[in-house]
């Protein structure tokens, strides 16, 4: 059981639970859902709930912002929904908009190479940074032996995408690696053909498409391309690979589908792809690199600025993920990025004007929330200062945004380029440095960061106003508490819901529940199987299995009352409801039974959590101090 157990069945449950979750990936700081059903998932309890940031609905994706402890939680939801893959499988939901899907598509196939892909982007800015500082030359073995672990992925990265996109179009795994690897071989690449052979002739001479013919397929020219390092071509052919393989497998007799399915998709997919497929997708890039340099051609400020500007925005509802390919393509066609590069003034930007809220604000627990996020900004990750800081205060996210567009507009002005994929935040500028050791490039990369910042910082300076500390952060959650505050001045007396020995909510062997991350209450190990109403309300959960119940109380309580620990497992057995969801109750009415016996019998943990869901609006919670109580006596004071 991991370190966010009780979290992830909270999210999982809110989500509709397991049976709605047709897949999931993560990125730095998000869950990324793909539901059968989004309206099924509960969208302001997650964003209540401790340890979720917010909730975002983009790109055919539920997201749960969670923050920088994503990868922990999300091995604690997959534990939980048993999914092996790390998306959905291809027949998934076909709905919604194709821009939608389009990015869910990107997304799920670069998400998972991302960490690794900025690993090797810093090995290879850094090997570039310490030839230039003269610490050892590009001509050794160590600069060789470091230069190759950075260029691993970048070479071979349609083996990389050919497994990631099997993945995503439900293709066997090894088959994409299959169709990657094929795509890499030095045979059919164009370098190695142009090294040694004369093209046969050429294809579309006079067009910015011309190519040259080394070889054909059985008298079918085959345009030459190097894939190495490419993006699109191993996408397109393993989405045409997946819809091979199922064609094949629906004809293929069981008997020899094992080796015959597998041949068959290989054989037909690999000349489709040199063929037809790859060339397309080569002309698309190149079609994609005139536009981009055709924008940048009529004003690099304006084109700047608009990228500095609208990130922040994409980055909220989830579509940057959209420009990845156009970023990857630059750096693989041109050897550069500068279209996309703008971006680099938003990071940044976004933590000057975090720092700035720190200086501004007599908020405590904003100040402590700051420093920790201007430093992950710094590093290249901003979600959590957007979504914890920035958004509920409105205008520092306004602010952000200007700042990332005058330091984009600069950028835009200079001509700034990443000459190599990979790193985050600081950790991008060695990937900055001109390849012939010329320091212009990086000096640009400098001045940017100082422009977005002065911009950032002193913009909120002079046009930040702080709230009053009550104020100044305020989140629905926090809002609602305060509300009830102030109308409830007086104490909430709740009533015992069992007769048995009261322990404190810490001595609870489930961290879901002694952790308070559920709410705050107190536990009973009941001496009688008899479940009562603790106060006046309406049952706002009851679990098909019984063992659980939500009370919502007159006096705005939402308590959560569970029998036993993992008693969930026993499927309803030993458990009988007396009431149903949205009935009214009366306190000290009869709720629940339940066979005590059966379930010690079975092993399991008869210890009840008694919890106020929303405690987090109440000043205290104080269970009774009384070692045992009878059912109806005093278990909880709220104020």
């Amino acid at each position: 059981m991991g370190k966010y157990h009780g979290l992830a069945q909270e999210i999982v449950k809110n989500v509709g639970g397991k049976e709605n979750i047709l897949g999931l990936v993560h990125c730095i700081t998000r869950l990324r859902f793909t539901l059968k059903d989004e309206k099924i998932a509960q969208d302001d309890v997650l964003k209540a709930m401790e340890g979720v940031v917010t909730v975002m609905k983009s790109g055919g994706q539920y997201q749960v912002v969670i923050g920088n402890h994503v990868p922990e939680v999300f091995e604690d939801v997959m534990e939980l929904i048993g999914l092996k893959e790390e998306s959905a499988p291809a027949e998934k939901q076909k709905s919604g908009k194709l821009l939608d899907r389009a990015i869910d598509v990107v997304s799920g196939i670069f998400q998972p190479i991302l960490g690794i892909m900025a690993a090797c982007g810093m090995l290879k800015g850094l090997n570039t940074l310490f030839v230039a500082l003269g610490l050892y030359s590009a001509e050794c073995g160590g600069y060789l032996i470091i230069n190759a672990a950075g260029d691993a992925l970048f070479t071979f990265l349609p083996l990389f995408l050919g497994y990631t996109a099997a993945k995503k179009f439900g293709l066997k795994p090894m088959l994409g690696l299959a169709v990657g690897g094929a795509m890499c071989y030095p045979g059919i690449q164009a370098g190695t053909l142009s090294a040694g052979m004369e093209p046969l002739y050429s294809l579309l001479e006079g067009t910015m498409f011309a190519s040259p013919v080394y070889i054909d397929f059985f008298g079918i020219p085959v345009i030459s391309v190097d894939y190495t390092g490419t993006v699109i071509p191993v996408i397109l052919a393993v989405w045409f690979a997946s819809k091979c393989e199922k064609f094949f497998n629906k004809i293929i007799p069981d008997l020899v589908k094992f080796f015959f399915v597998p041949m068959l998709t290989l054989l037909i997919t690999l000349p489709v792809s040199v063929i037809f497929l790859g060339p397309i997708a080569t002309f698309g890039s190149a079609l994609i690199s005139e536009f981009t340099l055709a924008i940048r051609s009529f004003s690099p400020l304006l084109a700047g600025g608009i990228v500095g500007f609208t990130w922040q925005i994409l980055v909220i509802f989830g579509m940057h993920w959209g420009f990845i390919p156009v970023y990857i393509n630059n750096v693989m066609t041109l050897g550069y990025d500068n279209v996309m590069m703008p971006f680099f003034a938003c990071t940044f930007a976004t933590s000057a004007v975090v720092i700035a809220v720190f200086f501004k604000t007599k908020d405590q627990k904003l100040k402590e929330m700051a420093i920790p996020n201007f430093i992950s900004g710094i590093f290249g990750v901003t979600e959590p200062a957007i979504y914890g800081i920035l958004l509920p205060l409105k205008k520092p996210f306004i602010i952000s945004c200007i700042a990332g567009g005058i330091g984009g507009a600069f950028y835009g002005h200079c001509n700034f380029r990443k000459f190599i994929l990979g790193g985050m935040g600081i950790f991008e500028l060695p990937n900055m440095m001109n390849p012939d050791g010329s320091m212009g490039n990086i000096i640009v990369a400098f001045a940017g960061i100082a422009i977005s910042m002065a911009a950032g910082f002193l913009l909120t300076m002079l046009f930040y106003k702080d709230e009053a500390p009550a104020e100044a952060k305020k989140t629905a959650r926090a809002a609602k508490a305060e509300a009830a505050a102030d109308t409830k001045k007086e104490e909430i007396l709740l009533a015992s819901p069992l007769k048995g020995k009261v322990l404190k909510l810490s001595e609870v062997k489930d961290e879901a529940f002694s952790s308070g991350v559920l709410g705050l209450g107190a536990a009973i190990e009941p001496d009688e199987g008899v479940l009562y109403a603790p106060a006046d309300g309406t049952i706002s959960a009851l679990f098909p299995t019984g063992h659980a119940i939500g009370l919502t109380t007159t006096t705005g309580l939402e308590l959560l009352m569970h029998v036993g620990m993992d008693t969930v497992q026993l499927g309803g057995k030993g458990f009988k409801a007396f009431v149903e969801m949205g009935e009214e109750v009366k306190q000290g009415q009869k709720l629940l039974e339940f066979d005590k016996k059966l379930i010690n019998g079975a092993g399991y943990s008869l210890v009840t959590p008694v919890l106020v869901a929303n405690s987090g609006e109440f000043e205290r919670v104080e269970p009774t101090e009384a070692e045992n109580v009878q059912a109806g006596d005093l278990l909880l004071r709220i104020m």
